[in-house]
């Protein structure tokens, strides 16, 4: 806020706070060097372990370096053959095609609406001869989980789920991430978590959750310091091979502390995105697209489609305009490179044909709200993102 009372553009890169609990545990660990998970029983990451599970209500729990490790290992840990097929929605994140590929398995891209959720009918169409589903909730956006598990379930298919963006949100009152087989989840900093990097993976299977832990770089007799599940590392021990990609102890001592306040920051975006939302839907260029039924949303972000008759030059002025007032808004489809715009990722070949995941990033925009953000900010941003739509199309 300037001296004559005026809100200045918000500040939505930085990451959520790093609480002060941290520092000291940050500081032991300096001081004593004790940085790898193995050295005790009674590591920070085991520590971070067992209360994520309890948190989720899950029986297994394993931190890694990132989601993406957390995706690769289980569907590593699903035992399915080199070449099987995964279903995933073709709107998310380079990551989740790319965690595929390196399990040496091979993606298929499943149509995503205008509501950034997975089309049911395509789906249903091509899941026939899939081996896994892998349901990416992308921004935090949660697919029709009655239909997808009711399909996967008569068809023996495993499901794993992508809630790097979805920590904390609930279909049905259960908690996202325990729906499937196994739920993966982020630390990375533009998270509800922020610990710059890193994952976890929860699951009730003790199979997969031993083979996880072997191939995450449970070297020796290291899966020891794991409770449980003794028989089940045994059969695997040297049986698999080591990826190594475990999480070391200064990021748990870093995500411990901010457990306690999902619920808290939870609470915050929600406010925050249903906020924001109720301006831009007044709007008759923008559209924010309802949640449904019986999702409770964990939002960090928003987002929204351009409505109406937008070209391709008008929607890149709206962005350009947002940007001149303060406010970074990101076309999916329209920003150079985006990770997220399926035609871009050239390392699955040429990019199938996809006309409604194409058309809804075309039009679709993404704008980051952290949770610390006032009731002013909020404003701001949507006056700004309002305004530069009407001035684009009025």
């Amino acid at each position: 806020m300037t001296p004559d009372g005026q809100i200045l553009a918000p500040n939505t890169y930085d990451a959520e706070p790093i609480p002060d609990a941290a520092r000291s545990e940050i500081e032991r660990l300096l001081s004593s060097g004790d940085l790898f998970r193995y050295t005790s029983e009674g590591s920070p990451v085991a520590l971070l372990e067992a209360e994520f599970a309890e948190l989720m209500g899950s029986r297994y729990a394993l931190a890694v370096a990132s989601c993406s490790a957390a995706l690769f290992l289980s569907l590593k840990a699903l035992d399915l053959p080199r070449g099987a097929r995964v279903l995933i929605p073709a709107f998310t994140f380079a990551a989740v095609p790319s965690a595929v590929v390196h399990a040496d398995m091979v993606p298929v891209l499943v149509e995503v609406g205008d509501n950034y959720r997975v089309d049911m009918v395509d789906f249903a169409a091509k899941l026939p001869g899939a081996d896994c589903v892998l349901i990416s909730h992308m921004r935090g956006h949660t697919s029709d989980m009655d239909a997808i598990m009711a399909l996967c379930d008569a068809a023996n298919i495993p499901v794993v789920e992508d809630a790097a963006h979805s920590l904390g949100t609930e279909w049905h009152g259960r908690k996202i991430g325990t729906i499937g087989k196994v739920g993966c989840f982020s630390f990375q900093s533009y998270k509800l978590v922020n610990a710059g990097e890193g994952g976890i993976l929860i699951t009730d299977d003790p199979e997969v959750a031993a083979r996880c832990v072997i191939m995450s770089g449970a070297y020796e007799s290291n899966w020891k310091k794991h409770p449980g599940m003794q028989n089940s590392y045994m059969l695997w021990q040297n049986k698999l091979p080591l990826y190594n990609m475990r999480m070391q102890n200064l990021s748990a001592a870093v995500i411990r502390p901010q457990l306690p306040e999902i619920a808290t920051r939870v609470a915050k975006g929600r406010a925050g995105h249903d906020r924001v939302a109720d301006r831009l839907n007044d709007c008759a260029f923008l559209t924010v697209p309802p949640a449904l039924a019986p999702e409770d949303r964990a939002p960090d972000s928003i987002q929204f489609n351009l409505s109406g008759d937008w070209t391709d030059a008008q929607a890149l002025k709206f962005q350009a305009r947002a940007k001149h007032r303060g406010v970074t808004v990101q076309v999916f489809g329209l920003s150079d490179g985006n990770a997220r715009a399926f035609w871009n990722w050239e390392f699955l070949g040429p990019a199938p044909d996809l006309p409604q995941t194409r058309a809804m990033l075309m039009r679709a925009c993404d704008v980051r709200l952290p949770t610390r953000l006032t009731g002013d900010e909020l404003d701001f941003i949507a006056e700004a993102v309002v305004s530069a739509a009407e001035d684009v199309m009025a």
